[in-house]
């Protein structure tokens, strides 16, 4: 028995991350526009926050963030460093690193036609010119997708209100800040939606979705807007590839035709379109009853063909840093051993970046008295998660604080992360959390919008 719990521990289902009874791993990566030092790395027990290349990991617990058990945020990082994150209460915002999170539009009176708060957001984007794009899937309730002209302070309804529709994605094109794409799912005649607006939701144009194949359930997510060309979008029609695997269309005419380019073993995770010719995509793979980074693929010919990539680690998620290298989630413990890895050279290795042992220490982010950062992360949680992940800090090299602003660039230590490590698991302790994590039924099923389901 002992051998077995060994063995699910080096595939990457080692401890337990505080008390949502799902394994730590990092699932998502995020990006401040123009800043190719600052990382921001979701997790599956809060959010990691960098600003030196991912030397220094500085943790934003669940709590203040505002979110508990599985749910899995989406998150966009604004030009000024703002921090967005979905909920099932509201939209989340924080102006000040990390430190403190508020609830946009909280204050206008409930009923109110502009106000977002308290509702489930469910779709996130912000656009080229930093207007901030939601969608709305709150069970019960008209949804509506809405768009912010001053950074999330104020929101406008964009003439999508059905009482029968979750919006369940938003993709805004870099090229194009006039042009965006939503999908959303109508539960009354199960039905897939895909428009498109070319006037900031002045008006929409819908998807005839021909020829598209679905799940048991016809749901669509908008996945990616090519960086050059408004016109070419993804589209990722959820367990179309019998029920256990997705299936990635593409469009050249701006969504009026649809072509299938990707049929998955498992869920799509991320698209990401690196240049002309080279589109990466990673998925999802069940190990027991959750699930981690599975296989990825990749384009080399503008994604209308994909091949499986021989060299890529437990890919759980993926981006593009504003510098050009490629920065992904890895599998904590084997076969990566590493939780963050940065590619430098067109996806063909991986280096590591950061693992759990190097979170930060002595506190979870450098934030004042008085912040829900540190009066609930810091005081009553940080001392249970460092002990759990044996944290010493950065392998080697002096420690870099955090700046609260979200504005900070310090001096990086070394490009791609502050320097590497053993590959070795870090230790015993690990044998022992892990037992507990497993014996204890830890794993619980896929948050269901972990990725937009």
């Amino acid at each position: 028995m002992r051998s077995v719990v060994v063995a699910g521990l080096l595939l990457g289902l080692g401890a337990s991350a505080w008390a949502n009874g799902r394994p730590p791993l990092t699932n998502g990566i995020h990006f401040k526009p123009g800043d190719p030092h600052s990382l921001y790395v979701a997790t599956t027990f809060g959010l990691l926050v960098s600003h030196d290349d991912g030397c220094t990991m500085s943790w934003v617990c669940e709590q203040n963030i505002g979110y508990g058990g599985e749910w899995d945020p989406k998150y966009a990082i604004g030009t000024d460093g703002t921090i967005f994150a979905t909920t099932y209460t509201g939209l989340r915002v924080s102006r000040d690193g990390g430190c403190s999170f508020t609830t946009a539009t909280d204050e206008l009176a409930p009923g109110a036609p502009n106000r977002i708060a308290g509702i489930w957001i469910d779709a996130l984007d912000i656009g080229p010119t930093g207007v901030v794009w939601v969608g709305t899937a709150e069970s019960g309730a008209p949804n509506e997708v809405y768009l912010s002209n001053d950074n999330g302070v104020s929101f406008t309804p964009l003439g999508l209100m059905s009482a029968t529709i979750f919006w369940k994605a938003v993709k805004t094109a870099p090229t194009n800040m006039a042009r965006a794409y939503v999908s959303g799912y109508e539960t009354a005649t199960p039905t897939a939606h895909f428009r498109r607006t070319d006037n900031l939701g002045g008006s929409w144009t819908p998807s005839p979705l021909a020829n598209v194949q679905y799940g048991s359930t016809p749901i669509v997510l908008v996945a990616a807007v090519d960086p050059a060309n408004a016109d070419v979008v993804y589209m990722v029609s959820v367990g179309a590839n019998n029920s256990v695997g997705d299936r990635l269309y593409r469009s050249t005419d701006a969504g009026m035709t649809w072509t299938d380019v990707l049929d998955a073993g498992g869920p799509i995770k991320d698209v990401v379109i690196e240049d002309a010719n080279s589109v990466m995509v990673t998925t999802m793979m069940q190990s027991g009853m959750t699930f981690i980074g599975g296989p990825a693929y990749r384009s080399t010919n503008g994604g209308v063909a994909f091949d499986p990539m021989p060299a890529a680690p437990q890919l759980a998620c993926l981006g593009k840093s504003p510098d050009g290298s490629l920065v992904g989630c890895g599998a904590n413990w084997g076969p990566d051993f590493k939780a963050v890895a940065r590619s430098t050279d067109d996806a063909q290795t991986f280096n590591k970046v950061w693992r759990f042992v190097e979170l930060a220490g002595p506190a979870p982010l450098k934030c004042p008295a008085g912040t829900a950062e540190y009066d609930t992360c810091d005081q009553e949680m940080w001392d249970s998660l460092k002990a759990q992940f044996a944290a010493t800090g950065p392998t080697c090299g002096a420690n870099v604080e955090s700046d609260p602003s979200g504005n900070g660039d310090p001096e990086p230590k070394k490009p791609g992360g502050c320097c590497d490590s053993s590959p070795a698991p870090a230790g015993l302790m690990w044998v022992v959390l892990g037992a507990a994590w497993l014996l204890g039924g830890g794993a619980r099923r896929r948050a269901r919008a972990s990725s937009g389901r």
